[in-house]
């Protein structure tokens, strides 16, 4: 068998990723819905709505329409790829747990770059820009510093101070 450009390696290795991101994200979600028992979660029900709040997510934190912080687990902001600006709602159940769904994406553009490693905190360097990542994308993607890296960011004018890490390449 002819051997393969690196670029398709690299490619497939990414297409890879993808799709393992992919499933371990529906299989949370099939938990969410089902339980680590199998059987239906009920969460719409009148008794067991609680409050919801939509807002925006910072690239850590979801900022509330009523102004204050609510912090996003790290695992789902990485598994879901939340980009600076993603729309999302929080729904704080009656017994205090936290359910949060993207409802709306904005548009985004992926673009590749360096990984660094500053003052404990991770960045991908494109070009001039550099955008800061979830240290649980990181780990997740077994990425190391001086990796090269696919991220996604925010298709605006509007420079963003995060970036969601799409593979490591």
């Amino acid at each position: 068998m002819a051997e393969l450009p690196d670029k398709q390696v690299k490619r497939l290795k990414a297409l890879i990723a993808e799709a393992e991101t992919s499933l371990a994200a529906a299989k949370e979600l099939l938990v969410s819905l089902m339980g680590d028992d199998g059987t239906v979660a009920v969460v719409d029900t009148e008794e067991n709505i609680g409050k919801v709040i939509e807002g925006v997510f910072d690239g850590q934190n979801m900022v509330g329409s009523d102004g204050k912080t609510y912090p996003v687990p790290a695992n789902y902001a990485s598994k879901s790829k939340l980009v600076q600006g993603d729309i999302l709602k929080l729904t704080i159940a009656d017994d205090g747990a936290f359910l949060y769904k993207q409802i709306g994406p904005i548009p985004r553009k992926q673009i590749v770059g360096v990984l660094n490693q500053k003052d404990g905190h991770y960045f991908v360097t494109v070009g001039k820009d550099e955008y800061r990542v979830l240290l649980a994308s990181v780990t997740y993607f077994k990425a190391k510093p001086n990796d090269q890296v696919s991220i996604n960011i925010p298709d605006s004018d509007v420079k963003s101070e995060w970036a969601a890490l799409e593979a490591a390449l």
